[in-house]
């Protein structure tokens, strides 16, 4: 399946800054990414640094003067990821609580939700399908420094929202699960798309609770604990306002047909 991509942004830089950007596709074996960025302020070109995370996260770091900062990114995406081999470090990492997914505040209410130490498969399409059916999608209806707890009190959120209360839960039950930063064909509305994964039968899989695009077509831009580790824009030192962006994702051909249910992962 080939999947276009893009993202453009403004920003307007009131003061030097240093920003990172997390909006490149990330770069699994297995993929043919034919991708091209571009940043300037003010007219004037600059060249951003990459730094690469785990699970092949990429991080473009750029001091950016005072001005007006436009960043263009486009990238077209083919064939089959290979998954990266699971590490114990991984499946202790994602099993802590997290900024944002606080599990060590929801024990309790989990474990009578959904019980505990049960050596049960299908937990993270219970949970994800719990969550899909508690909390309704309400666009600006959560603050960027809300988490799990939060959402799960007010009943409504966004794609973030969403993953981080069943990350949560799946934690709090024992299960270790991170979240996806995705390109998402089909999305409405169209923008970065964030996703949970949990570890089922010795795979990372992909759950979607708000049920917005069909997983088989996201592309993964980067991986984390939470959205602390996942943002698409980081600010240090300077003041800025996004003021504006647009993000695209299309596939070659028909959407495929996701029924949410079935585990599956990012390819």
């Amino acid at each position: 399946m080939q999947r276009d991509v893009s993202a453009n942004m403004e920003v307007a830089v009131h003061a030097d800054a240093m920003l990172q950007f997390q909006i490149a596709v990330a770069r699994q074996p297995g993929l043919d990414v034919v991708e091209a960025m571009t940043c300037s302020v003010d007219g004037e070109f600059l060249t951003p640094r990459e730094v690469i995370g785990p699970h092949n996260s990429r991080i473009h770091v750029l001091d950016a003067p005072a001005g007006t900062l436009r960043l263009d990114y486009r990238a077209s995406v083919s064939g089959t990821a290979t998954p990266e081999p699971i590490t114990d470090y991984d499946l202790a990492l994602y099993r802590r609580p997290s900024r944002y997914a606080e599990s060590d505040k929801l024990l309790g209410f989990a474990a009578a939700e959904f019980g505990y130490g049960i050596v049960d498969p299908d937990m993270p399409a219970r949970v994800a399908a719990w969550v899909g059916r508690r909390i309704s999608y309400v666009s600006g209806s959560s603050a960027p420094i809300d988490g799990a707890v939060e959402t799960l009190l007010s009943g409504t959120g966004v794609c973030r929202d969403f993953s981080h209360l069943v990350v949560a839960l799946l934690r709090a039950v024992g299960v270790p699960a991170r979240m996806a930063a995705v390109y998402a064909p089909g999305c409405v509305p169209m923008d970065f798309h964030a996703v949970a994964e949990a570890f089922v039968d010795g795979v990372w899989r992909t759950f979607d609770p708000t049920c917005l695009a069909p997983r088989m077509s996201l592309v993964r831009i980067a991986t984390g604990r939470d959205a602390s580790d996942i943002a698409f824009l980081d600010n240090h030192g300077g003041d800025i306002t996004l003021n504006s962006m647009v993000v695209n994702a299309f596939v070659a051909g028909p959407l495929p047909y996701d029924d949410f249910v079935q585990p599956i992962r990012i390819e």
